[in-house]
């Protein structure tokens, strides 16, 4: 099963190509471009470098959210038509799932950090669990120890309960690079935070590949938000400065 993955949640997003389970080719793009400007030509180079023709591709996913409201909205928006036009499937991936995968650990505890601006972040972690001698232990993946949450990068670690539990937690995502001094002043010197931010395309492919039974119809992808739109908050408040 071939397979176009992208990710336009994150400032720089990703594409990928997966072929059975594969990574083929994946590439990040311009955070200095948006990605409408950007996305189409792109999803038409990924292919070309992987050595396929975008109808060659039999399955799309996506990153669901959170991430950027804009760009979410551009990547699904992008892959329904696809869908549309081709008469395919989409994976929706939730994000966070997806910096779980690409983190690449077999076995333990992943927390996925996303920035959320606002000195906030999208968080959620998860229990990794994948037999000897995989890759990526992440097959099991895809229940969350924790409900996907936006707030300080304290408050997230209260709820969790910063204490012995999250001591061989690994955090991974731009939100734990951005909150690197953080983690770790408050569960101690020792906590392992990435510290380079991954793509995410090709986990998403990944996931897809192994889960083809969360696809849907291009029509019911539904975005995961965990929070309300920046616009849509502001609205809120200057009706009730009024």
């Amino acid at each position: 099963m071939l397979i176009l993955a992208l990710d336009t949640t994150t400032r720089a997003g990703s594409l990928a190509v997966v072929r059975d389970g594969q990574v083929v080719h994946e590439t990040t793009g311009d955070p200095a471009v948006s990605h409408g400007q950007r996305l189409p030509l792109a999803m038409v180079a990924v292919c070309a470098s992987a050595g396929v023709a975008l109808l060659d591709i039999d399955l799309f996913a996506v990153a669901a959210g959170p991430g950027s409201f804009t760009g979410l909205r551009v990547g699904i928006a992008a892959v329904q038509g696809l869908a549309f036009a081709t008469g395919h499937l989409v994976v929706p991936v939730p994000t966070l799932e997806a910096i779980a995968v690409a983190a690449g650990r077999r076995n333990g505890s992943i927390a996925a950090w996303m920035d959320a601006q606002r000195t906030q972040v999208y968080a959620q972690a998860f229990d990794v669990r994948g037999p000897a001698g995989r890759a990526v232990g992440w097959q099991p993946l895809g229940v969350g120890t924790t409900r996907a949450l936006s707030a300080a990068p304290e408050e997230v670690l209260a709820a969790w309960g910063a204490n012995g539990s999250l001591r061989n937690v690994q955090f991974h995502g731009d939100g734990a690079v951005r909150y690197a001094e953080k983690i770790r002043a408050i569960l101690g010197p020792d906590t392992v935070v990435a510290t380079e931010v991954l793509p995410l395309a090709g986990a998403i492919g990944r996931i897809a590949a192994a889960e083809p039974g969360r696809a849907v119809l291009p029509h019911a992808i539904v975005p995961i938000y965990v929070r309300r739109p920046d616009a849509e908050l502001a609205r809120e408040r200057r009706g009730g400065a009024g």
